[in-house]
Formats: structure tokens, C-alpha cells, sequence
């Protein structure tokens, strides 16, 4: 599938902003043909966010906030167990010490306590004296907790990002571009930005009230970007608008951190200190050791890490949690192997929609298999791991599939579920998974047409051989960052000559000479192999392979097919 664009204004754009033809071609067909709009989407300047204050609920957030802060009033932060949870309370907890707060901290315990604000917590908290809870990545739909909350003499303001229930609960203070009215242009934060704009404006108040000076000096906000990279990246929000802007400079906060638990984090994730950061390297190397911590065990061991200030702390806490990543890997590929032959089964007997649960399930897994299940069968996809008279889940979802919703529609065979369009979570009682898997299966089949189930791989454009160039990847690479909402350019050549071999342990990548012998590697792409027996069309991205000092031009292949 191949995307539009007006060849005359991209070829106006290039000229405009001196860029190369295809990095304007992609542009002006993601909408930015305007050269001052693709201007200030390049440069993605810091200037250029929005103020805190167009959010709705941020005056009544920061005003309690403050209140509490002046007061000596104990605060804290409660966030989820997540990259995004974890990044989000370490970033609040370091700004409020930092304005010479009273806070701790709280993570719960994904396996015995699940997601989200429980009465037991807040009953702990408030025993302990803390007056004001701040959810982070969660508290949206806790009506029953906040209440609890209040019977107990606490406020809360809650942080979130998650779709907004009709019940909202009775907090302080609700901060959540979803919301009804929110002003705010970015709706698409993860909860970590959410509450970096909380950061943004608090500091502007608290700097208005005299509260910073030589004794407090004012906390210096760019170096708290390198979190703010951390849990946007990992929790695969749209790259577009403020999550733009904070991820381009986060990134780079990344690369020089003087943080000890973000240098222990990227050096068991053999990142060398001072190289850039990549997105890619947050996703797939930096993130999930984060989450390790959460998926199997204590995930307050995470924000632990990134407020450490002692060196050798961190590193411990980093090579703990770098141990518990391998063991999550490896349960992974158990669980996996189960739940594809499960699934296979049930796209056999005609399912369009996948519920599928299982004994000796681990619950802190379950969501990275879902996402694998819908890769290899391109259908939404729950899972469930089931312990005594209950499970719990998470499901993923394709394009087009509105996973939130169709939970919703499920909600009598539920006890409980959250989350948004492509990513959410479940509990469930044993008895209700055959009708929830039946009714799932059924709203499945009513919304998802045959041509959804077609896995496509979208292109930026057809290309001749003589376009695939250096200079066209570095003019691609000024794009960047690439993630979800704004994914890396891809393009294809078609009838190209193709050399192929595969490389790798059993042989499980594809190596190809395209065209005039352009280096291409398809991982995970061996099988693919006998396709390349004459000239095929093949869909690549356009960049650089560097090993050892030295770099060279590679593709990095997303699909082909014999040549038509």
C-alpha cells in the first residue's frame, strides 16, 4: 500500500527546506507540506511545547500541589508498574524533592496487588501521613479508591492518559488530555509527559511564590528529559506533536545522562555511554530490563534505579534487573509456544478475534505474547493466565480494531478492564472466560471485515535503484525520531535481481544483494529465502549498518514478494 503524495509540492518542499527528494516526499505525504510546518517539525524545538496551563485540571493540580508543597504536607506518588508508570513517579518524586518536598514513593505489585490505585495501599499510605496522592499512569477509573482516599483525610490528584471512563472519580485535580474540554493540542501523551507538563507548570508557579533560590536552586527540567524518552518511547505513543519534541531531546538526554541508574541501565544493555540513543535502543534494549522488574517482581525496584544517586547502587539494581530480563525472555518463549498453537486452532475454526487462556500463565508476560500472537495471525488477540478461580490478561490489537471498545462491549463477562484502542488489561473469573471468549469472538466478527485480516506493509514510495543512496539516508535520518504515529520511511524497488542467502544460527535471516548489489538483511526473514529465486519487489528501509568504526549503506528488509 503505497502512500499519496503531490510530487510538485514535495518537489517544492525539497527545494525550500534543501532537503533530499525523499525525505520531502515523506513528509508532505504525512502532512507537513507546508515548508513552515515541516520546518518546525524538523527542528522540533523545546519553545515549541505547549503550556502546561491549556491542560484542563492543571491550575487545580498545581495549586493543591503547591499547597501541599508550603504546607510540609507528605505526598505521594503512586505510579504504575509499567516503563511508563516507573518514569513518570521517578520524574515527579526527584522535581518535588527537588522543591524540598516531603514524598515517597509507591509501585504495586502487579501480581498480587494488579493494576492500578487499591484501597489497601491508600489505607497504608494514609497511615504512614501522607495527605496528597498523586496517581501516575493510572487512576482514571479508581471511583471507589479515591473515595476511600478521602474518608481517610487524603487528596488526590490523579495523572493519567488512559481513556476516560463516563464516572470520573472525585479527585483534587485530573489531568488527562482526554478529557472532555481539555485545551491541550497533544492528546496523544503517555502518562510520563503528562506529568512532565505537570512538572512545567509547577515550576512556573513555585518560581512565581519565591520558592526557588541559592539555598533551593530551580530544577533544571531538560535533565529529566532522558525519562520523559523512556517511558514515551516504551509505551508507543504516537511520535508526533509534544511527544515529538520531548522524545527528540530526550533522546539526546539519553546519550549524556549523569543519572547513575540510566549509565547502569545502558551499560548492561551494551550502550556505550556518550553514543546516541536511538529509539530503537529505548524499545527493544533499555525498556524492557525496566519492565523486567515489574513483570516478575517488585517494580519499584525500576524507579529505585532511576533515583538513585549512588553509583554503584544502580549498577547492582541494573544487573538485577538485566537477570530477571532473561528469565522474563525465557518464560516468554514458553508461553509463546503455547499460545501460537492455541491460536492457530481457533483462526482454524474461523476466529477473528483471539481470547486465550491458559494454567501456569505468567500475568507479566502475557502482554508481550499478545502482541507477538498478532503479528503472526494479524487478529486481536487477549491473553490470560489463569491461577485458582481467576486470570489475568492483556490484549493487543490491529488496525481498525478498537480493543477498549470491544472490551467494553464484553464488560458482563469481566471484572475488571482498562487500558485504550490498541493495548489493554483484564481480569476475569474462570468461569467467564468461555462467554467472554465467545462474545469477544462474536463482536470480533461483526466489526472486522476480510480485508482487515490482510497484514499490508505500507510504503512511502516506489524507488529506482540510482535513489538508494548515502545522501538519501541521511537526508532520511533528519526525519527521526521514529516510532509509532511517525515510523521509520519505507520504500521499495520493484523486479529487482535478488542474491539471496541466510545468514544466522539455522539460518533464520535473509541476506540479499538487491538491484545493482544493494546490501539488504531481512531479520527473522530466512524462510523467505525460496521467494527470491528471479526478480522480486521488496519493501526496505534506508540507513546505515556500522561496525567497528566503519559504516556502510544497508536496507533493512520489511517484506517482498516474487516480482509482479
Amino acid at each position: 500500500m503505497e502512500a499519496a503524495v503531490d510530487a510538485a509540492r514535495a518537489a517544492e518542499l525539497a527545494a525550500a527546506l534543501g532537503l533530499h527528494p525523499l525525505a520531502a516526499r515523506v513528509l508532505a505525504a504525512r502532512g507537513h507540506a507546508d515548508p513552515a510546518e515541516a520546518e518546525a517539525f524538523l527542528a522540533a524545538r523545546l519553545a515549541d511545547l505547549p503550556d502546561p496551563f491549556r491542560m484542563k485540571g492543571m491550575e487545580a493540580a498545581v495549586e493543591r500541589i503547591a499547597r501541599a508543597l508550603e504546607g510540609g504536607e507528605r505526598i505521594a506518588c503512586y505510579g504504575d508498574y509499567d516503563v511508563d508508570g516507573v518514569t513518570s513517579t521517578a520524574l515527579l518524586c526527584g522535581f518535588l524533592r527537588a522543591a524540598g518536598a516531603d514524598v515517597v514513593t509507591y509501585t504495586p505489585h502487579r501480581l498480587v496487588e494488579g493494576y492500578g490505585l487499591n484501597g489497601d495501599a491508600v489505607r497504608s499510605l494514609a497511615a504512614q501521613g501522607v495527605r496528597l496522592l498523586v496517581t501516575l499512569d493510572c487512576g482514571i477509573t479508581s471511583v471507589d479508591e479515591v473515595r476511600v482516599a478521602a474518608g481517610l483525610g487524603v487528596d488526590t490528584v490523579v495523572v493519567d492518559h488512559h481513556t476516560v471512563p463516563v464516572e470520573l472519580p472525585a479527585a483534587a485535580a485530573i489531568l488527562n488530555p482526554h478529557q472532555p474540554g481539555c485545551a491541550y493540542p497533544s492528546k496523544d501523551l503517555a502518562a510520563v509527559g503528562v506529568t512532565f507538563a505537570l512538572a512545567m507548570a509547577l515550576r512556573r508557579r513555585l518560581r512565581e511564590r519565591g520558592r526557588f533560590g541559592p539555598a533551593r536552586p530551580e530544577p533544571n527540567l531538560k535533565e529529566v528529559l532522558d525519562l520523559v524518552a523512556l517511558g514515551t518511547v516504551a509505551d508507543v505513543v504516537p511520535l508526533v506533536g509534544a511527544n515529538r519534541i520531548l522524545v527528540r531531546w530526550g533522546l539526546e538526554q539519553l546519550a549524556t545522562s549523569r543519572r547513575p541508574g540510566v549509565r547502569a541501565l545502558k551499560r548492561v544493555a551494551g550502550i556505550a555511554d556518550g553514543t546516541p540513543v536511538t529509539a530503537g535502543q529505548v524499545g527493544f534494549r533499555l525498556a524492557p530490563r525496566i519492565n523486567a522488574a515489574g513483570r516478575l517482581d517488585d517494580a519499584g525496584r525500576g524507579v529505585r534505579l532511576l533515583l538513585s544517586g549512588d553509583a554503584a547502587a544502580a549498577q547492582a539494581l541494573a544487573d538485577e534487573l538485566d537477570r530477571e530480563n532473561q528469565a522474563r525472555q525465557e518464560i516468554e518463549r514458553r508461553i509463546l509456544e503455547q499460545a501460537l498453537a492455541d491460536a492457530g486452532a481457533r483462526v482454524a475454526a474461523g476466529a477473528r478475534g483471539l481470547v486465550l487462556a491458559r494454567d501456569g500463565w505468567h500475568a507479566g508476560v502475557v502482554g508481550i505474547v499478545a502482541s507477538r500472537v498478532v503479528e503472526r495471525f494479524h487478529r486481536p488477540a487477549v491473553l490470560v493466565a489463569l491461577e485458582d478461580g481467576a486470570g489475568k490478561g492483556s490484549g493487543r490489537s490491529i488496525e481498525g480494531f478498537h480493543l477498549y471498545d470491544a472490551l467494553a462491549a464484553c464488560s458482563g463477562h469481566l471484572a475488571r478492564f482498562g487500558g485504550h484502542r490498541h493495548a489493554a488489561g483484564v481480569t476475569v473469573e474462570r468461569a467467564q472466560v468461555e462467554p467472554f471468549r465467545a462474545a469477544f469472538e462474536a463482536h470480533a466478527a461483526a466489526t472486522i471485515a476480510d480485508e482487515d485480516l490482510v497484514p499490508r506493509c505500507r510504503i512511502d514510495g516506489w524507488v529506482g535503484d540510482a535513489e538508494v543512496t548515502e545522501d538519501a539516508a541521511e537526508g532520511l535520518a533528519r526525519l527521526g525520531p521514529f516510532g509509532a504515529g511517525h515510523p521509520e520511511p519505507v520504500f521499495a524497488l520493484r523486479g529487482a535481481a535478488a542474491r539471496a542467502r541466510t545468514v544466522g544460527a539455522g539460518g533464520a535471516h535473509l541476506k540479499l544483494a538487491l538491484g545493482r548489489g544493494l546490501d539488504a538483511i531481512g531479520f527473522g526473514m530466512g524462510d523467505r529465502a525460496p521467494a527470491c529465486g528471479g526478480p522480486v519487489d521488496a519493501a526496505f528501509t534506508i540507513g546505515f549498518d556500522e561496525w567497528d568504526g566503519t559504516r556502510r549503506l544497508q536496507l533493512k528488509l520489511k517484506d517482498l514478494r516474487p516480482a509482479r
